[in-house]
């Protein structure tokens, strides 16, 4: 192959995208199927409210959400526990986990089958072991 000492020339020096429009669209279908995967505990049915107020700590790592899908299930996070006691004991060593800079709330999933009678029970057991901030989750009321 020769060079020409011309300065006519066959290279083109435009940018091919192509491979780079593959690997995005790999990674927004990546990122796509694995963001639902990302909630962290049990997924209950929530009661919907009007105006529910969002808060963005009951999606962190650090916090004790109990959810009750039906009568007598508790879930921890993702973790079974059987018995009102153990739910307990359960949530009082999450609570001394949390540093104290962390918000020292318990939040309650109460589902829709769930009655209210169960929701209260566990509020009660949360509140004489010495938690006073419960926070009860719904989901937001779509027009």
């Amino acid at each position: 192959m020769a060079m020409s000492a011309g300065g006519s020339s066959n290279l083109n020096s435009t940018i091919n995208v192509t491979p780079m429009v593959d690997i995005m669209l790999v990674l927004l279908i990546i990122f796509m199927v694995v963001t639902p995967l990302l909630q962290s505990g049990v997924s209950v049915t929530l009661p919907r409210g009007k105006n529910p107020t969002e808060d963005a700590n009951i999606t962190k790592d650090t916090a004790v959400v109990v959810a009750i899908p039906n009568d007598g299930e508790f879930y921890v996070g993702r973790d079974l526990i059987k018995g009102k006691d153990n739910l307990i004991q359960t949530i009082k060593s999450r609570m001394e986990q949390l540093k104290p800079s962390d918000p020292q709330i318990v939040y309650i999933k109460g589902g829709v089958g769930t009655s209210y009678g169960e929701v209260v029970d566990v509020i009660d057991s949360i509140r004489e072991a010495g938690f006073d901030q419960i926070g009860l989750v719904a989901d937001k009321l779509k027009e």
